[in-house]
């Protein structure tokens, strides 16, 4: 890292639970900066799983699963992040976003539309007038190996053309390789390019091999300015799991209880299933509690889960499940 010093975070900016200390120190330095990441609490890896196993056992009762169904659909990104996506297709996607039933106007509207900066100037037109905001990844998607020059156009590109979030991918190999100064300055420099846009920080926790780097990833994120932190770019062989969720949820809670910011979780990659949901939205009560129950605290990153929520919804209505095929394939 250069010499440089970092965006200067005043003592009064953070407080935090350490293992040893009640309050962040003035990050001026990557040095400060590693002495804070450093002071955070290790993670009890079996205590964690054996937690989101003891969660996962947890049934929400008849009478509430329709209201959770509910809930889960209000929070998804429907994405479409392929090399073959088309404004067609896009165009399409923002429809279903928009009425997701279009038999049933009682189902809620997802949260977003996710999609690559040049065809969110087409999302943001097809979803005119509609409470679905447009987000977009961006710094190089999925891999973040790009100057930080092209990282700050592929950012610009995305604002410009409406996008209201942006996606942004950490430098994993900075950040294990120590290099957190570097990673600090992308993030607060993107945070600047965003604007009024809120900015979701994608950490790829399963490509930083253990739970204390999924926390101190979170709290970089955060520390730097992140709207969101987010577990995956779903585009590797390990993306969202549970026990990665906990660990970010713990992190959000407790910068919340330390700094009276609010910051989001969202989890994207391999979250097919209704039963895959609303696990996670128990694990965001029991963990974070009820304020994180809401769009603007919570996502899920998906492309599939959709379909399968609105089955689950209509079973709940009708008793008996419905074809696949009583819904679009977007």
């Amino acid at each position: 890292m250069s010499t440089a010093p970092l965006r200067l975070v005043t003592r009064d900016d953070y407080g935090v639970k350490f293992a040893s200390a009640s309050v962040v120190p003035a990050i001026g330095s990557e040095t400060q900066l590693k002495s804070v990441l450093g002071a955070l609490a290790g993670v009890d890896a079996v205590g964690l799983e054996a937690r989101c196993a003891k969660l996962a056992t947890r049934s929400i009762k008849k009478s509430t699963k329709l209201e959770a169904i509910d809930l889960a659909i209000s929070m998804v990104d429907l994405t479409t992040l392929e090399g073959a996506d088309t404004p067609a297709r896009v165009s399409s996607l923002c429809a279903k976003a928009m009425r997701p039933d279009p038999r049933d106007l009682t189902v809620p509207s997802v949260a977003a539309v996710c999609v690559y900066p040049d065809l969110v100037a087409r999302a943001r037109s097809a979803l005119a007038n509609s409470s679905v905001a447009v987000a977009s990844v961006a710094t190089a998607f999925p891999s973040g190996r790009a100057s930080m020059r092209v990282k700050l156009l592929d950012v610009n590109d995305a604002v410009e053309a409406g996008a209201h979030e942006v996606d942004m991918v950490i430098d994993r190999g900075a950040f294990l390789s120590g290099r957190v100064g570097e990673v600090f300055e992308e993030i607060v420099a993107v945070k600047e390019a965003c604007g009024e846009a809120h900015l979701k920080v994608i950490l790829e926790t399963g490509e930083l091999v253990t739970y204390d780097n999924v926390r101190r990833a979170s709290w970089l994120a955060m520390l730097a300015g992140a709207d969101f932190v987010k577990t995956s770019t779903g585009k590797v062989s390990v993306n969202a799991t549970p026990p990665a969720a906990l660990v970010m949820l713990e992190a959000v809670r407790d910068f919340a209880e330390s700094t009276g910011k609010l910051v989001g979780v969202k989890v994207a990659g391999g979250i097919r299933t209704t039963k895959d949901a609303l696990r996670y939205l128990v694990l965001v009560n029991e963990t974070a509690g009820s304020t994180w129950l809401s769009p603007d605290r919570f996502r899920f990153g998906a492309s599939s889960l959709l379909n399968d929520l609105l089955m689950q919804r209509l079973k709940q209505h009708r008793g008996a499940y419905v074809r696949s095929d009583d819904f679009s394939g977007d």
